[in-house]
């Protein structure tokens, strides 16, 4: 038995992951979406269906294919030990913001108006003949 680890370690089935995310998918739409053979989308999906990460139904002549979340919740719980790092970084970044909109933007300043950009004919135009 795979971990979550590395059923999400494999690029394809991670691509399929996030297109099962958004809404349900038949193995004809994974195919065209991520431009594989039908008999590597079907091997991915196995391994994921064994694993619990996706279920399927039958709608009239389909498969569709939907994610189920739970298996998520290991990678889930081993990622909140490094979200610390990545708040930091977004509250810093949120800050730099302010201060940068905050000073540009203060209640007594006007509006600049934009210089208009010189006209640089393309190189490949006919030149006008004098």
């Amino acid at each position: 038995m795979n971990t979550a680890f590395e059923i999400v370690a494999e690029p394809n089935r991670r691509a399929i992951l996030s297109l099962l995310a958004s809404s349900d998918q038949t193995v004809g739409d994974l195919e065209r979406r991520l431009h594989l053979s039908q008999p590597s989308v079907s091997k991915h999906l196995r391994v994921l269906r064994d694993a619990g990460f996706v279920e399927s139904s039958v709608d009239a002549q389909r498969r569709l294919y939907r994610i189920k979340a739970a298996p998520l919740k290991e990678v889930d719980l081993w990622l909140t030990q490094f979200r610390r790092f990545w708040s930091n970084h977004v509250d810093a970044l949120e800050r730099h913001l302010d201060r940068v909109h905050g000073s540009a933007a203060s209640p007594n300043s006007t509006p600049k108006a934009k210089a208009k950009p010189k006209r640089v004919p393309h190189p490949r135009s006919p030149r006008k003949k004098k």
